[in-house]
């Protein structure tokens, strides 16, 4: 009988080798890191022209765009926190999205328990009426919004920005905790009560460290939200000292005048902390993302 050489046995279509370059890389590997490459671009070149312009003259800004500034300088930065007062407005920011944060949570956490766990009559309403809240515009609001702010003496306040960034944050983060509460059973705090405990120490002691990722990723989109606001804390705050963020970068233009070195530089202050705060937490972005993904 006739043998068969290895040469003429044709191999498998899994095993076979994949077109390469001359440098021996596969096309499809290049394709890949070309791809990823161009998208880096596109997200990082906005950053990059951030940082260039906070660093050039007003005169270098208005020639020839260039991609590396001339003569780098650091006139914006100084005219922005020693004439502009902007870490006041820094401060401001931190402490009305620190505090709306950390109560709406609070708020969110317990009625999405309640939505999750308990049964009652119109639980599901309640749920689609959060939700509704959540996705109606903050523009149609602001009227209503400025008439029960006036009545109860809270305009111009930052406690009264902060009752009213409520209004989109905990809807947001009471429908997004339902998520994350549902992708954890139940039983785990039933063997809880078993044991002795209160449902309300079965929730603070089993679900609730169970849902830490989940609250680190709710609190920080609760943060960012708040952070970035303008068009409430506009309305609500007049007194200079009292402006966010975003309302101190909107006053950096004047009529048709655009500081752009100065509102450049306030960009990037304003953009580091959200940046630090998601680096440090993107690790439990990415289990709280994970874990909001399962439904129960």
């Amino acid at each position: 009988m006739a043998t068969v050489s290895r040469a003429q046995v044709p191999a498998p279509a899994q095993e076979q080798s994949e077109a390469r370059s001359r440098f021996g890389i596969p096309w499809r590997t290049i394709a890949i890191y070309v791809t990823l490459l161009i998208v880096c671009l596109i997200v990082l070149f906005p950053i990059y022209w951030m940082l260039t312009i906070s660093f050039k003259t007003s005169r270098d800004i208005y020639r020839v765009p260039s991609l590396f500034p001339q003569a780098p300088t650091l006139i914006n930065y100084e005219t922005l926190l020693l004439k502009k007062n902007f870490l006041v407005n820094i401060r401001n920011s931190f402490i009305v999205a620190s505090a709306a944060t950390f109560v709406s949570v609070f708020i969110s956490a317990l009625a999405s328990y309640s939505l999750v766990r308990l049964k009652y009559r119109f639980r599901g309403a309640i749920g689609k009426i959060i939700l509704l809240a959540y996705l109606t515009p903050s523009s149609l609001l602001f009227i209503p919004l400025s008439v029960l702010v006036a009545q109860l003496n809270l305009g111009n306040s930052l406690h009264g920005l902060v009752i009213v960034y409520m209004t989109f944050a905990t809807p947001f983060s009471t429908w997004l905790l339902m998520g994350y509460f549902k992708g954890i059973p139940p039983d785990l705090e039933e063997q809880a009560m078993v044991d002795g405990a209160t449902r309300f120490g079965a929730m603070m002691r089993v679900l609730l460290p169970l849902s830490a990722p989940g609250l680190v990723a709710v609190g920080i989109f609760t943060f960012t939200g708040a952070w970035n606001e303008l068009l409430l804390a506009l309305i609500f705050i007049t007194s200079e000292d009292k402006r966010t963020v975003p309302v101190g970068l909107q006053y950096l233009i004047t009529g048709d005048v655009f500081l752009w070195g100065p509102i450049m530089a306030g960009a990037v202050f304003s953009a580091l902390p959200v940046m630090i705060l998601y680096f440090l937490a993107q690790r439990y972005m990415v289990q709280g993302l994970a874990a909001g993904s399962v439904k129960g």
